[in-house]
Parts: structure tokens; sequence; C-alpha cells
């Protein structure tokens, strides 16, 4: 893999983003987070819950357009200095508003995300509004229809207020990209926020949003979760349907928010049977709009070792350990067991590979000057490799699932770290090393995420306390093969128990 983008051009990208306006009033490297506008009555709406602004909007405490004029305000005075959201649509958004309050008031049927603001990942496609997938290609791309999910969200009542930052077709967890520049760590602005769904939980991390969707192959809904001190869930494969008409189970769309119940929340409207989607499961969605509450006691816990001899930076998993007690505590019963990770690290990137050159390679070939290189490296991989590759990746796939199965007839969830390293400099694309081990490629210091994607389980990253550095570290919780309702009410048990997720960053 060639890495002239990445050791040469990168800095200067997030550099010129800042001066040329793609970035527009980043702070300085010795400026503190803390240092933007003073606090707003308007900011005390912006920081409530999800579910405790849809049921205020609900009872007419706030209308629709309040809660939306609120973010805005807090956008326009925050988000300069993070570059979350990349799109802004605040005509659009205040049309939509104004006709969700008056659809309330002629007394019509609400939807479960009635009135809440929302902006949509960059690579989703919205209809009327630019979609660039974070690529010069795309700049002035705008779609004609909208992606099912931003489908199932407008029924459901949000109203969409624009688009979150991404990096370039979604590749990497460090989210920056030609078009719009990099985002920024509000706990620090000279650390990245993951991705590559990174603008999202940012956007929640500094109370833009209440809700984000985002997407996830090798841990782009659960890194920039844990970096932002937010809940990313990965849903099992088919429960947020697509319309590609895969049948892969490594890509999945699903919900973030500041909370567990938030979470679930999003995820009753945007979850349930599609019949292009081969995989879709059909379960009934309203289930996540049940109480979480529930009693922990007796759930047998897997606790990871080394997830199969990953590194890990010892603040990790310091961090994460300390975290186990509250699992006891609630009830659990704690072991030090894990799943055989064996194979994982060729049979992942093979099949992750095919999925890039499906739907770039054709694109790469004609504009090679606009690909970043570790796109480009995808591609060239996915021809490399052969047939033979290819299917013993499969034939692993399908044995990890047997492998899972029987793992979870015994555990009622894995619990191991989201990611190998605390967020790392904006200015580094990817670490090279973890705790001095090499990292080859750019993906290869995820694999605590993506080693978890080819679980093929649902599994969420929850807030799990900071390091001695000030930083946010996530625990990732596993659930059963389509077990999702049982893993958002342990989720939510820990997260009440401990409460790491209610630090924010000090914008006031």
């Amino acid at each position: 893999m060639t890495d002239s983008f990445s050791r040469r051009a990168f800095t200067q990208l997030v550099g010129a983003a800042a001066v040329g306006g793609a970035l527009p009033h980043v702070l300085s490297a010795n400026t503190p987070a803390m240092s933007a506008p003073h606090s707003t009555p308007a900011d005390e709406l912006t920081s409530l819950s999800a579910t405790e602004l849809a049921a205020r909007i609900r009872r007419k405490s706030v209308s629709a357009r309040e809660v939306l004029e609120a973010h805005l305000a807090r956008i326009e005075r925050v988000n300069p200095t993070v570059n979350a959201i990349v799109t802004l649509v605040p005509e659009q958004a205040r049309a939509w508003a104004k006709a969700a309050d008056e659809r309330q008031a002629r007394g019509e049927p609400l939807g479960p995300l009635h009135g809440l603001p929302i902006a949509h990942k960059d690579l989703i496609d919205t209809a009327g509004i630019r979609t660039t997938k974070g690529s010069l290609l795309y700049k002035d791309n705008v779609p004609t229809t909208d992606a099912l999910i931003v489908q199932r969200i407008r029924a459901a009542g949000a109203i969409t207020i624009g688009k979150t930052n991404t990096p370039e077709f979604g590749a990497g967890s460090n989210t920056f990209n030609t078009v719009f520049g990099a985002t920024r760590n509000g706990f620090n602005l000279q650390k990245t926020v993951g991705g590559s769904s990174g603008g999202a939980a940012c956007a929640l991390n500094c109370n833009l949003l209440p809700i984000a969707d985002g997407s996830d192959t090798g841990g782009s809904l659960r890194n920039p979760g844990a970096w932002n001190n937010v809940v990313g869930f990965r849903p099992s494969p088919g429960r947020v349907p697509d319309d590609d008409g895969s049948w892969s189970p490594l890509s999945t769309s699903g919900p973030m928010a500041r909370s567990v119940e938030d979470v679930a929340l999003f995820l009753s409207a945007i979850a349930g049977v599609h019949a292009p989607d081969p995989t879709s499961l059909a379960d009934d969605p309203a289930i996540f709009r049940r109480p979480l509450a529930a009693n922990m006691k007796g759930k047998r816990i897997a606790w990871f070792t080394n997830m199969g001899g990953l590194p890990f930076e010892p603040e990790i998993t310091r961090v994460l350990n300390a975290n186990r007690q509250a699992f006891i505590d609630m009830g659990c019963i704690v072991e030090d067991a894990e799943p055989d990770f064996s194979g994982v690290d060729e049979a992942f990137p093979a099949l992750r590979h095919l999925t890039f050159h499906n739907s770039y390679a054709k694109l790469s070939r004609d504009n090679p000057t606009l690909f970043k290189d570790t796109v480009k490296w995808e591609i060239a991989e996915a021809e490399r490799q052969g047939a033979v590759n290819v299917a013993r990746a499969n034939a692993r796939q399908a044995q990890m699932y047997r492998h899972v199965s029987q793992f979870f007839a015994k555990y009622d969830a894995y619990v191991c770290p989201v990611t190998q390293v605390e967020p790392f400099d904006i200015t580094t694309e990817y670490p090279t090393t973890v705790a001095g081990v090499a990292m080859p490629t750019y993906i290869d210091w995820m694999r605590s995420a993506w080693y978890v994607t080819f679980m093929q389980c649902p599994a969420i990253s929850v807030p799990a306390g900071f390091s001695a550095s000030g930083l946010p570290v996530g625990a990732q919780i596993v659930g059963k093969p389509r077990g999702d309702w049982a893993l958002l009410q342990l989720a939510h048990a820990f997260e009440q128990a401990t409460g790491h997720g209610k630090r924010r960053p000090n914008f006031t």
C-alpha cells in the first residue's frame, strides 16, 4: 500500500481546510475546548435527551419549531469549532418543522421521532440535499431520492437539518476529507473524533443534535461513539435494512445518540422488514420503545482477555477493566472468556476489499487523482486476491457464526474494548503502531472493532470512563445473535449504574 497521501499530503489537507474555509473558525493548537461562547437558555433544550424532547413536543410544552431553532442556534455557535455538520438546510428544516406542528395541531398521528432534529451521514442519499460522500467527485451531487433509512426517519417525524461529516467514501476511522476538512473532538480539539460516523458522534457530543444516523462495517458506529462519549449501536445484520439487495452481513446502518434509551427509541423507527433486502428481520420494531429497565442478576458475562493477542494501549484496558465490578454489582456472573478469533485477520479484509471494489473500482480508474491511497489500496487488494482467498473468507465467516452461536449458548454477552488506542492527533491519518506493535495497513489498528463485526452479532459502544489524559473510552458489549433487545437492556443497566455518559465538553 502506498503512503504518499497519509505521509505527505494529509497534514497539509488538515491545515489547508482551516485556511481555505472548509473548516471555519478552527481553534489554534493552544486554545482549550472551553473557550467557545457562553451558553444560552436554548442550550438547556439542546441538552435534553431525545426521549425527553419527543415527550415534551408530544405534550405541547414545546413545539417542533422551538426545538429546531434551539438546535440551529447551538450549531451556529459551536459547529464552526468542531466541523461536525457540513451541510445545513435551515430553511427546509423550518418548513418541515412548521408542517410537523401543524400536523400535531390537527390531531394527526405522530411518529416516535416527531419533531426531533437530525442530520444524516454524508454517505447517505438525501433528496434535494447535497450528498458528497466526502469526495470531490460528488461535491455538487444532489440526489433525487432518499435512502431507505432517511425515508423511515422522515416517516417517523424527524426533521432533517443537514449532513454530518465522514471520511472519503467512509474509509477509515478518522473523519477528514478534501471537501470539508477534518472534524475535531470536543474534549480536545487537537484529537480525532474517529469515523466513519465521526461527524454524527461529534454533533451528539456537542449537543448539536439529539439523534444521528450512521453506518458500520469495521467499527464506524462504535469507534466514534467511544471517542465522543456517546452511544453507537451496530444492530444485528438485517435489523436495519438497506436498499442495496446485498446478502453480506458486514455492513449495516444504525442509530447513535447520547443514551441507550435514545438509541432504542431511534431504532424503533428505522428497524423492520423490507422485502427487497434479503437479510431484513421481520420482528416488530415497536419492541424497542418498551421500558429498558430489567434485572441483570444471573446474567453471564464473558470478559475479554486479549482478543486473540491484540495489542492495546494501557489506558484502554485500565479504564475498561475498572468497569468489571459494575457488572458484578448488577448481579452478573463475570468470567474471562472470549470467542476464537483465529483467521479473522485474513478473512475480514478479503471480504471488505470486495465491497470497495464493487462500489468504486471504475470510478477510481477513471479519476485516480481524486481517490485517497487507502481506498485505492482496497481496490487493488480486491484485484490481487484470488477466488480461493474469497472462498476461504466466506467459509471462515460461516464457521465464525456457528462458533459464536455455541459461545452464546453459555454467555449472555461479551465485553471487550471498542478501540485499541485513545483518540489520536488530528494530523495523524491513522496509527502505524499500537503499544509498540506495527500496524501495516490503515485498518489494522481497528481490529478490536472489526473482529466483533465478523461475529455477526449486535454490538454497542457505551461510555466507560476517561483516560488519564481526559479522553473518553468506550465499552463494547456484544449480544447474542439477533439479541438486540436483550443487549440494549444490559447496556442500559450498565449506563445507569456508572453514569459515564453524562460528561460533555465545556463550551460555556
